[in-house]
């Protein structure tokens, strides 16, 4: 399943009408390089040479990696002066050669934290397959790989590409960088330059009050859910499907009460949508066209005695945004309540885990098939026989592989080392090391950390539901690029107020948060908001921002009002805010208030503006021309949210590298689909103080996607996460694994089924009747709860048949 493709040549046809009016753009006009200011490169134009004995000039070295015949030359067909570098590929299984600005203190240039840089060239290429790689040097870790930023188009005649940086990152003190050839064909180039974009802009005025400006603001809309919504999917519209099915409600369930809803921001109006089975804990993914598959969901409650689980359904539906209605697809192979959702380069989707039918652990990895709208058979599916869990969190690597992060929803005993990589076309899961705590990470969240060509997962807090200890503080971090890739200890959580029954009390010790959300801001930073201290109880109000710059967290957020547990979700609007919905604590209640969240960029002045786009329709590997109403640093994509249970592995913010005359913006597309599955996103325009624009919807895919099964080089495709250990050995073909009745954490001997007593009490609860019942007393659980059958957490000592 390492998907690779090659990059569509030339610009799109769009950005060539427009080339006559633009004809100022730095993209096409000649502009030699030259050594000394503004141009920071020594010997940019290849005319010194090295030194005795060298076979290349002074200030560049030969570059690459990978299995691929090369040849470097320095040449006299150039731009300008007399010499230029040619650089051949004649045969190439993968890697890259380049010609590279020399690693030492002579030779790269300085550069500054937080500032950002233009890069240009002149070139002629018969490949498509180059593009513009950059490396930094860190001042504790040294030289490393930094970014691929541009895929300059085939171009028979000299022709210059050009593009920006983005801001240099902390700890920073030089880059280098060069052309990358990664196909087959030749390079020559000359005339490189280096230069830093102009002064820092003033600091903005605050437009509301200071500590808005410093925290943001919760706000509770008027309007009220008006479905037990358990799933929220951010439509190619704008507009929120909010999913309940029977909404963890036995007796909606009983009468085929199935309700789902849209949300429309415009108007602030709620629409009941029909609902044709219990969706509740389905899996969903958007697809490519903007529709969205919701696969499984809940075929039965478990009994009142608890003897018999959760059974899955093998139903799946895609809902459409346009005409807001569901139609069936066929069914999946077999039931997978909680199952994961991850879409692949290529738009196919991939499932695994949850529970069967028959209340049993589903074994069985599926894929629905983008090209046939329709779920796989099983025996056209590579079978590992592994159990995933519940809501495993499978992220797409960005050469196709999957990262299992080790956040999942319930269940304990996680195996290996809790996190793994899964190679589908080897069918072989290798463990990562590295994360805390493994069988503590119960009802964590996992994120794909800004920009997604960075290839780094933070996961953050967790529980364990079986022994139901306080929710931890730890967050771990992971670097895929790196040849062994490993978990390393990430800051730990802020800490917040905690509501226990009492009265919110500060957190103390290493108090944390499971059920947290996480949701990507597009000023490329992480919002954590929400989740509790214990499974289904014990509510944290807190929130703060993790910065993937510096790995630290600002905290001190405003918090949102209202409880945001079990069965809660947060995600990113088109307009720049974040909206919270749900709250289903253990006593069966469920929270239908829903609150916005306007971070402090919103406060920081007026926002940018993309006043043009000229195709929302794109093609990897394009150019992309935009306008905009004053200068931007940066400008990506982001992925619209589609999340349930603190698990959204498909949420993902990809860069896109600029080039800019003004107000004219060229943005370069990756040419890896795997970076940016093919789909709907909301392309965002960001200014140097972090304010966005007000997202633009365009859609990333084309013919490339679909012709992604053949095997073409990708300039984002780099030497990493290749030295694994052994993979591990799978199991044997099975039907499926053992799991108890009690997995949710629920002993239901006690009330209903939509009541969750829990099967251990918090450790701080003394194991006597009057603590225990004290404490459902404390969280508003209904007073007299039916007995049903045995009393195993002795909660009816007069045996009446009613608990406390």
């Amino acid at each position: 399943m390492r998907l690779t493709i090659r990059r569509r040549t030339g610009r799109r046809a769009a950005l060539l009408a427009v080339g006559a009016m633009t004809a100022g753009l730095l993209l096409t006009a000649p502009q030699q390089a030259t050594a000394g200011p503004p141009n920071l490169l020594s010997n940019p134009g290849f005319e010194t040479a090295g030194a005795a004995g060298a076979d290349m000039p002074s200030c560049w070295s030969k570059s690459g990696w990978g299995d691929n015949d090369f040849t470097f030359a320095t040449v006299a067909d150039a731009h300008s002066g007399t010499k230029a570098m040619k650089v051949s590929l004649t045969r190439r299984v993968d890697g890259d050669r380049k010609a590279l600005v020399t690693e030492n203190t002579t030779c790269a240039p300085t550069v500054t934290p937080g500032r950002q840089y233009d890069l240009s060239a002149w070139y002629k290429s018969d490949t498509p397959d180059v593009s513009v790689t950059v490396f930094r040097r860190d001042t504790t870790a040294g030289w490393q790989y930094w970014t691929d930023l541009q895929n300059p188009p085939v171009s028979a005649a000299w022709a210059r590409t050009e593009v920006r940086t983005p801001a240099v990152p902390p700890n920073t003190d030089k880059i280098a960088w060069g052309l990358s050839v990664y196909g087959v064909g030749s390079l020559t180039s000359d005339d490189y330059a280096l230069e830093e974009v102009g002064a820092v802009p003033p600091q903005p005025a605050c437009s509301g009050t200071a500590e808005e400006c410093a925290k943001g603001k919760w706000e509770v809309i008027p309007a009220q859910n008006p479905v037990r919504s358990m799933h929220a999917v951010v439509l190619k519209n704008g507009k929120v499907l909010l999913i309940a099915g029977s909404g963890n409600d036995i007796s909606q369930f009983n009468a085929g009460t199935f309700t789902s809803a849209v949300y429309n921001p415009a108007n602030g109006s709620f629409k009941t949508i029909p609902t044709p089975v219990d969706m509740f804990c389905a899996g969903h993914v958007q697809l490519s066209d903007g529709r969205v598959l919701v696969m499984s969901g809940n075929k039965g409650y478990p009994s009142a005695d608890g003897t018999i689980g959760y059974q899955g359904l093998k139903d799946s539906y895609t809902f459409d945004p346009a005409t807001e209605t569901y139609t069936k697809t066929n069914d999946m192979n077999g039931g997978h309540w909680y199952p994961s959702a991850t879409v692949l380069g290529n738009g196919d989707v991939i499932s695994f885990g949850g529970l069967k039918e028959d209340s049993t652990g589903n074994v069985t990895a599926e894929k629905f098939s983008a090209a046939q709208n329709k779920w796989l058979p099983m025996n056209e599916v590579n079978q590992t026989w592994s159990y995933w869990g519940l809501y495993p969190s499978m992220i797409l690597m960005q050469d196709g592989r999957l990262f299992y992060s080790g956040s999942h929803t319930f269940g304990n005993g996680t195996p290996g080392t809790g996190a793994s990589i899964y190679d589908y076309g080897a069918n072989t899961i290798t463990d990562v090391p590295g994360l805390r705590n493994k069988d503590e990470r119960d009802e964590s969240a996992s994120v794909l950390l800004p920009p997604a060509q960075d290839q780094r997962v933070l996961t953050i807090g967790g529980g364990n539901n079986e022994r139901n200890p306080a929710a931890n503080r730890l967050t771990d971090i992971i670097d895929l690029k790196q040849p062994s890739p490993a978990y390393t200890a990430g800051p730990p959580i802020p800490q917040g107020l905690v509501d226990q029954g009492q009265g919110k009390r500060p957190q103390t010790g290493a108090e944390g948060k499971m059920f947290v959300s996480a949701v990507l801001l597009p000023d490329g930073k992480v919002l954590e908001t929400g989740g509790g201290l214990h499974d289904r109880a014990d509510p944290v109000f807190e929130a703060s921002f993790f910065d993937p710059t510096t790995n630290t967290y600002q905290a001190g957020l405003a918090t949102d009002p209202i409880p945001r547990t079990y069965h809660s979700a947060s995600f990113l609007m088109p307009d720049g805010r974040v909206m919270s919905v749900g709250d289903n604590p253990g006593n069966g209640t469920y929270n239908h208030s829903v609150s916005i969240y306007t971070p402090p960029y919103l406060f920081k002045g007026a926002r940018p503006q993309i006043t043009s786009v000229i195709d929302t329709q794109w093609v990897y590997g394009d150019t992309q021309r935009i306008t905009v109403n004053r200068p931007v640093v940066k400008a990506e994509l982001i992925r619209p949210a589609a999340v349930t249970h603190s698990s959204d592995p498909n949420q993902r913010f990809v860069d896109l590298p600029m080039t800019v005359d003004g107000n004219n913006i060229d943005l370069n597309v990756t040419s890896n689909p795997n970076l940016a599955p093919p789909g709907w996103y909301m392309l965002f325009a960001v200014d140097a103080n972090g304010v966005p624009s007000i997202a633009t919807w365009v859609h990333l895919g084309g013919p490339s996607a679909l012709a992604a099964a053949q095997e073409q080089p990708s300039a984002h495709e780099h030497a990493f996460a290749d030295k694994l250990g052994p993979a591990k050995k799978n199991p044997a073909k099975r039907d499926s694994v053992p799991v108890p009745p009690s997995v949710a954490g629920c002993d239901r001997h006690y009330g209903t089924v939509n009541v969750c007593v829990p099967t251990r009490f918090p450790a701080e609860v003394k194991e006597t009747t009057k603590a225990r019942c004290d404490w459902l007393a404390s969280h508003k659980y209904p007073k007299r709860l039916k007995v049903n059958g045995s009393d195993p957490l002795r909660l009816d000592p007069d045996r009446d048949g009613y608990a406390c």
